[in-house]
């Protein structure tokens, strides 16, 4: 994937468990642990925005674009 969740880190620095974050974000510990991990294709904007409020970070604090290192230029895809 071109995109990395730094989901965790941003947690270890508010030094929060995912069970807490969960609940004050009002998702599962379930769904928040497959964002954490990376393992889900898309993220809802009010979603994103609890998670920021509650950590005290901005979205690009959680999502990283890293580029594939399998493919091309991204240029050379559109």
């Amino acid at each position: 994937m071109d995109i990395r969740i730094n989901l965790d880190v941003e947690m270890a620095k508010n030094k929060i468990s995912l069970k807490d974050l969960s609940q004050r974000v009002g998702i599962s510990t379930t769904n928040l642990s497959l964002l954490k991990t990376g393992k889900v294709k898309a993220i809802r904007f009010s979603t994103l925005a609890a998670i920021c409020k509650e950590l005290g970070c901005q979205p690009g604090d959680i999502l990283e674009y890293v580029g594939d290192e399998n493919s091309g230029d991204i240029h050379d895809e559109l």
